[in-house]
Formats: C-alpha cells, structure tokens, sequence
C-alpha cells in the first residue's frame, strides 16, 4: 500500500470523529446556553417570592405571607444551584483548551457561588420554621434574614463578578467561541459589579437607588450570552473547537 492509499485511509477514518466532535462541541454549547437562561427563569421569579418574607420577616413569621410561594421560592433556587453547576461542567470540555486554570476557576466558581445560595435557601427554610413553632421569635427571625442578604452580597455579589465576569468573560475573549464585542462586555460588566458589591460589603453606599444601576452590565452579559450560545452554539472559526478535530 502507497503513502497516498494511507492517508487516504487514514483520513476515511478521520473524517467521522471530526465531524462528530463539531456536533459535541456545539450541542454542549447550546446546553450552556440553555442553562443560562435558566439560571435567568429560576433567580427572579425566587427573588420576587421572597422579597415579602425578607423586607419584613417578623412580620412574617407573625402570621404574614405565604408558606407556599416560600417553598416554590426555595424549588427554584434548588434549581438555580443545578443550573448554576451545569454551565461549568457543560463548558469545561471545551474552555480547558484554552486555559486550563482558568477552566477550573470558572467552575470553582460556580460551586462557591451555589454554595452561598444553598446557604441562603437554609436561612429561608429557618424562618419558615419559626413561623410555624416559634411566631414570637421576631429578632431572630430578623437575624435570619440578614444571612441571607449576606449569602446574596457573597455569591451573586462577590463571586459571579470574578467567575462569571472575569473569568468567563476572559476565556470568552481569548478563545473567540462568542463574538469579541460581547466578551468585552463580560469584562466590563465584572469589575463594575465587584466595585458595586465592594462598595456595599464596606458600607459606602446601600445595594438600592442609582447604585443598583451598576448591576445591569452583568445581567446583560450573562443574559446576552445564554442567549447567544442557546440558538447559535459557538462559533465554528473558533481555534479551541478546531483543537478538538486533531
């Protein structure tokens, strides 16, 4: 058999393994993306069903409020952590070839940030209780609820501008799997959302009013990329998605 008639062969072999990683590569694109936009459909609509409980919790465990949206609030954060998990392990398989470090860092930050909301669920679940064995324990029905504003200013605060913004928004950039404009716009909206939570953590101002406005460059990124990446996967001129064919 000539050289010619083994690469032919060889490339008859090849053939089908580099078109099925392309596939791979853009149905885990598209699965990040949906996961994306599931961390969108699950966060608001809990935020929404526990403001009552939070803006006023002896209130609530005085007799005020729902049990059930509380609970439906709850099944939706337990959803957001699964979402929140699934991104990064859905994208490491392909980001690792960019960066490998900052692969690992993306997804130990989503599992940091999770670990917060699972805090944040528990100190739900802790007023519910009082409510139902202890209705005139409103101090520490309070207390309780300021944990979990603290678990909301630690994660979603301090952790998804790193992981989220930076991290994401780096390897985003670098490995030109979404469009650059839109990387950019991780990379901004990172360090604006630190400096807001900073700013809140240390006391200089409240998470309310005109500050608030310093968390609309990451809700767009991320908005923007589940939805980017849920209908249009990846791009295929990417380098790393080509890496995967060799």
């Amino acid at each position: 058999m000539t050289t010619n008639e083994n690469a032919v062969g060889t490339a008859k072999v090849l053939a089908p393994r580099i078109a099925n990683a392309g596939v791979d590569d853009q149905r885990r694109a598209r699965i990040f993306g949906v996961l994306f936009v599931i961390t969108f459909a699950t966060s608001i609509p809990a935020a929404l069903l526990f403001q009552p409980l939070l803006a006023d919790p002896a209130a609530y465990i005085a007799g005020g409020g729902s049990d059930t949206l509380i609970h439906l609030g709850v099944l939706l954060e337990f959803l957001l952590i699964i979402a929140n998990v699934g991104t990064a392990v859905v994208l490491y398989p392909i980001v690792r070839r960019q960066n490998e470090i900052l692969a690992i860092g993306f997804v130990a930050a989503r599992v940091m940030e999770s670990v917060f909301i699972a805090a944040g669920i528990i100190f739900v679940l802790g007023m519910v209780s009082l409510r139902q064995d202890a209705p005139g324990a409103a101090d520490l029905a309070v207390s309780l609820g300021a944990l979990k504003d603290w678990t909301f200013l630690l994660g979603p605060g301090l952790v998804v501008p790193v992981g989220n913004g930076l991290i994401l928004g780096y390897l985003m950039y670098t490995s030109g799997l979404i469009p650059r404009p839109l990387a950019l716009l991780g990379l901004i909206a990172g360090p604006v959302l630190l400096v807001e939570s900073l700013g809140v953590l240390f006391g200089v101002w409240q998470m309310t009013g005109a500050v608030a406005v310093l968390v609309a460059p990451e809700f767009a990124w991320e908005l923007l990329l589940g939805i980017y990446a849920a209908i249009w996967g990846f791009r295929r001129s990417a380098p790393i998605l080509a890496m995967s064919e060799r």
